[in-house]
């Protein structure tokens, strides 16, 4: 199947925003109002998470995850009507950016409008009642994907909210059939023409597991059959690992070198520090730089990602379940940092295809360049802890400008040191 849109979509930013939280008011009237300053961040998408009801049974906490979805044809009153949504998304688009919205089909809330039309459509456990194979997930019950009737109505809700957004996040696509993503794209794919499809993938243990359980779990590779961007969750735990000191930073990197080599041309791996899901990266440094690791999520391979708040370094993961806005008065702000790289992606690493890794200890040093070419275009040293060093780069000896700071390093003998900042060397003058 052509992915039309894989040539440009590894060089863009997503912007993620959970509507109940992220204004005072909590609505999609009140979102319009930040899409210049979410702009200026170099973001090219906004992504927001599920914008339908919320179910009320076995409801967490006091508003209820987005996650755990009442009816997928409806929009939750609490951010306003559909005319809000579609006055929202146009804004976004006059703002010079396009929206996507989240996709959570692997399950409802037990009270759902597909439920109480269609039982039948759910998975149901030996004592005959609906549930769910994930047992922390009290607030959901699983859809049954052997029901072919259900794939017609998920496609047609799809293809319905496609004339509306201009790309689906979709929930732990894994635990949905690869079948039924390639279908959705293909129908989806004549509604809106360029439509962009990003993949919720899951852990590496967390699919073992479930394979283990014997459920349904498809591989990261089969799903870029139908899906341009995928979470990078392959590899979470060894960068979880060598945040906490338990792997090195070359383990890391060899992981990401090795998605390279198995993953289709072209395909793109999200590159992100945090998410709903994941800790605020500023609250689990231990000591690494967090500069460097923000140019890390921009100058390797795929789509970058921010969470709304990473702006602000904020430390506190905002609750899934309650109202809980982000306080945007922190003190620490990396905004122009943040658009600097995402120039950098912009204009500068895009069409740049082919990627080198290394590390020496606690530096990483990425090559980006054209096929063909002796030497990469880019080279970015990144120390990770923030210490000053001095490394060996694939750059023949000369002064090279710096794409951060606007300087002048010089590489003498195949290295270069690095003052402890971020690094962003081209070859070019």
């Amino acid at each position: 199947m052509p992915h039309t849109c894989r040539d440009t979509i590894s060089s863009q930013v997503i912007y993620s925003v959970f509507v109940r939280n992220h204004t005072q008011e909590g609505t999609f009237r009140a979102l319009e109002g930040d899409l210049g300053r979410i702009r200026s961040l170099g973001a090219d998408w906004v992504w927001l998470m599920p914008i339908h009801p919320i179910g009320e049974v076995s409801r967490k906490g006091t508003l209820g995850s987005p996650y755990a979805i009442r009816d997928y044809r409806a929009v939750n009153p609490e951010y306003g009507d559909l005319d809000d949504l579609r006055h929202l998304v146009n804004a976004i688009h006059q703002a010079g950016m396009r929206c996507m919205i989240d996709v959570v089909y692997n399950h409802t809330s037990p009270d759902s409008v597909l439920f109480e039309e269609h039982p039948g459509f759910f998975w149901h456990t030996a004592t005959g009642k609906p549930g769910n194979h994930v047992g922390d997930w009290t607030d959901i019950i699983d859809l049954d994907y052997n029901v072919g009737a259900l794939w017609d109505y998920q496609v047609e809700t799809l293809c319905s909210w496609a004339r509306i957004v201009d790309g689906f996040r979709c929930d732990v696509a894994s635990f949905v059939p690869v079948d039924f993503w390639r279908r959705a794209r293909t129908e989806v794919e004549r509604v809106h023409p360029g439509f962009v499809w990003l993949a919720e993938t899951v852990h590496r243990s967390f699919a073992q597991a479930a394979r283990a359980r014997g459920m349904y779990c498809a591989r990261d590779s089969e799903m870029f059959d139908a899906f341009d961007i995928e979470y990078s969750y392959d590899v979470q735990e060894a960068f979880d690992d060598y945040l906490d000191g338990k792997a090195t930073l070359a383990h890391f990197l060899d992981l990401l070198d090795y998605q390279d080599f198995v993953f289709p041309e072209g395909a793109s791996k999200m590159r992100y520090l945090e998410n709903h899901d994941l800790p605020r990266i500023a609250s689990r440094l231990g000591g690494h730089s967090l500069g460097n690791l923000t140019a890390l999520a921009f100058v390797l391979k795929g789509t970058t990602l921010l969470y709304a708040g990473q702006e602000l370094c904020a430390t506190h993961q905002p609750s899934l379940f309650d109202k809980d806005p982000i306080d945007w008065e922190a003190k620490d702000d990396i905004s122009g940092l943040l658009a600097l790289l995402a120039r950098i992606k912009h204009e500068t690493l895009a069409g740049l295809e082919t990627q080198t890794l290394s590390a020496e200890k606690d530096v990483a040093v990425v090559g980006r360049g054209r096929v063909g070419d002796q030497h990469p275009s880019v080279v970015a040293v990144l120390s990770l802890t923030g210490e000053a060093a001095e490394v060996k780069v694939s750059l023949p000896d000369g002064r090279y400008r710096d794409l951060v700071s606007g300087g002048r390093a010089e590489v003498s003998d195949g290295v270069v040191r690095s003052a402890g900042e971020p690094l962003i060397l081209q070859a070019q003058p």
